[in-house]
């Protein structure tokens, strides 16, 4: 603690020794840095406060953490629909068919499509669906775990494959019985159609009618390591045979019946390689929250990470593991079951139509499942189950009953959503049903310093197709706290609705300090009134703040050395002068008596400027800025 004191006149304390002046002291303070526009700038409309504005969410859910301003379209969690910049609407409205009529605690073990119609295996009762009823029309032998429908010799078949064997039908009346067993059931490539079993052994039939199954490539693997069969390119562009497993992904090599190792080769994960799809260009492998794009291109296997595990990944609550892929038009679709782990697991079947195929893994605990999907741009969150309910087990994209829709199986029942099959605008939609409500949660926004003081001004919230039932909600938390949001008042009218921290009330201006903070995040919630088709809108938000940097200060001294101080000649005091300005340490600065120290600097010695007498004369005067550390 410095004990350093200036008791006299025109005299000050530097580096150690006193010194004469010759002329008050000038002093100056700087705490604000230049303002900083994050996001759209056409939105700028102030001289002097920072702002930071988020007019788009395209990029995605997976931010709990502003990083620059490439995140800027980014969410940390969200349910609203995030495709149009510019847009935030409620999601699509999801409904839940009829219960099936089934007594017990099941689990709906597949499902596929046939003649426009969708089946599904609710435990060992597999049954047709005409809105809105489930009526059954046959009982399988055991729960089915796969299934299939595909044209075999101008034949199209559907095929549910169970413990023990398969059943299937060309007309959904008659159900014949085939043992052989078949762990997974893959689209009748090569005019064949092929399964394999729990042992990874591969063999095929020139229909489902037939009892002649031939042997085909044994996977070089345990048993039980198989996790789906699906159909891909080879580096000729050839489609061949794929089988993924918990260790990667093997290539079919039909001319000498064997598999083989790809570029792929994953550790070991229990959920690797379960519900593979092709989307697009590539072949994505699914391995707990985390998804490998495969691509096989003319410079060989590209791999690369996109699931929803990047970046920072999903909140806590939300997390389990992807158990299915589905292609849609507009998305690559992703089921994660958050439930604990059951007392059984089977593996089950999605379909997309025809000649399509998929697994899962589903049990009968509790927990929240989600529907993700991806654009190659972003991910965002279609469905959301509650949080005690019985797990997703499958999906699939179907135009059955000549609707283009995802159907998925959860909580012992069927749901289903319209899917586009372009980029909609919700502006210019009129009969889109959207759900109930939504909820997005912003990342923590630090401006690029979380160790210094801001201060909040003012929240700018643009609306549209607001009413007194279509409303939007603002909520605000500080200074990383995951558990506490403040509420803001709901928008209930269109245009931009202004709040001047602290005040919580549009509009309201009185009294208004400011709100500090080191970080803040925004939430917006979103609800509609009993008008399925209306939506609001949220265009806009903007926040207004002004970084204060910690006071450092500045003074501009001129140090007269005409004379001695206490007891220091000119020249002593030219040579220790000299000593402070080409030291590295911060030089002890004061002109005050304060008994606190609190007027006690340490400084920085710049911008030395003298006046010189010659020869022996050592008088003069030194002019010096100091600035404080």
């Amino acid at each position: 603690m410095s004990t350093a004191r200036v008791i006299g006149d025109n005299e000050v304390f530097l580096g150690g020794f006193y010194y004469n002046t010759s002329r008050d002291i000038q002093g100056t303070v700087s705490g604000y840095p230049s303002k900083v526009i994050i996001g759209d700038i056409t939105g700028d409309s102030q001289s002097r406060l920072s702002q930071i504005r988020w007019n788009s969410a395209r990029g995605g859910i997976g931010k709990k953490d502003h990083q620059g301003s490439a995140d800027v379209n980014r969410l940390w969690y969200g349910t609203s629909h995030l495709r149009v910049d510019g847009h935030r609407t409620l999601p699509d409205r999801v409904t839940t068919t009829a219960a099936s009529g089934v007594s017990g605690v099941f689990t709906v073990g597949a499902m596929a499509e046939l003649a426009l119609t969708i089946y599904a295996a609710f435990g060992t009762s597999l049954r047709s669906y005409a809105p809105d009823t489930w009526t059954e029309v046959h009982t399988l032998p055991a729960v089915a775990r796969d299934a299939i429908t595909c044209r075999l010799g101008g034949t199209v078949y559907m095929v549910f494959a169970h413990s023990g064997g398969y059943s299937y039908t060309t007309n959904g009346s008659d159900w014949p019985t085939d043992r052989t067993d078949m762990r997974f059931i893959e689209e009748c490539w090569d005019d064949r159609l092929w399964g394999i079993d729990a042992t990874g052994q591969l063999r095929w039939a020139f229909n489902p009618t037939s009892s002649a199954w031939t042997d085909d490539a044994q996977l070089p693997l345990p048993n039980d390591y198989v996790q789906d069969l699906f159909v891909g390119r080879d580096a000729f562009g050839n489609h061949i045979l794929y089988a993924s497993t918990k260790v990667g992904l093997f290539a079919h090599d039909a001319g000498n019946n064997q598999f083989v190792k790809t570029e792929l080769e994953l550790p070991f994960h229990d959920d690797a390689g379960a519900g593979v799809e092709r989307f697009r260009d590539a072949t994505y492998v699914p391995a707990g929250l985390g998804i490998y794009r495969y691509s096989i291109g003319g410079g060989g296997a590209v791999i690369s990470i996109v699931g929803p595990d990047r970046d920072q990944g999903l909140p806590a609550a939300k997390r389990g593991k992807i158990i299915k892929l589905v292609k849609s038009h507009n998305d690559l679709i992703a089921l994660i079951d958050n439930t604990a782990a059951g007392a059984e697991t089977f593996n089950v079947f999605v379909s997309s139509g025809m000649a399509s195929h998929g697994t899962s893994v589903m049990n009968l605990t509790v927990g929240q499942s989600l529907i993700l999907g991806w654009d190659t741009v972003g991910w965002q969150v279609l469905w959301e189950s509650g949080t005690t309910e019985q797990a997703i087990t499958y999906a699939l994209v179907s135009n059955s009953l000549n609707e283009y829709r995802l159907w998925w199986a959860q909580n012992e029942r069927v749901h289903h959503m319209d899917l586009p099959v372009d980029v909609l605008n919700p502006a210019e939609i009129s009969d889109r049903e959207y759900a109930d409500s939504s909820r997005d949660e912003f990342p923590w926004f630090d401006a690029g310093q979380a160790e210094i003081d801001k201060l909040a001004v003012r929240l700018l919230v643009e609306a549209a197709d607001t009413s007194s039932n279509e409303t939007v909600t603002p909520y605000f938390g500080l200074n990383g706290d995951d558990s506490t949001w403040s509420s803001l008042s709901a928008i209930s009218s269109d245009g931009t609705s202004v709040y001047t921290f602290p005040n919580t009330t549009a509009g309201v201006t009185t009294g208004a300090t400011g709100v500090e903070f080191r970080s803040i995040r925004f939430r917006t919630d979103m609800a509609n009134g009993t008008v399925n088709t209306l939506s609001p809108d949220v265009r806009s938000m903007t926040l207004e703040y002004r970084k204060k940097l910690t006071p450092r200060y500045r003074f501009s001294i001129e140090l007269d050395l005409d004379d001695y101080s206490h007891g220091v000649s000119p020249l002593e005091q030219r040579v220790n002068l000299r000593a402070a300005i080409e030291s590295n340490l911060g030089q002890e600065f004061t002109f005050r008596d304060d008994a606190g120290n609190t007027r006690n600097y340490y400084c920085d010695i710049i911008s030395p400027a003298t006046i010189e007498r010659t020869g022996h004369d050592e008088r003069g005067v030194t002019r010096v800025v100091l600035d404080q550390l």
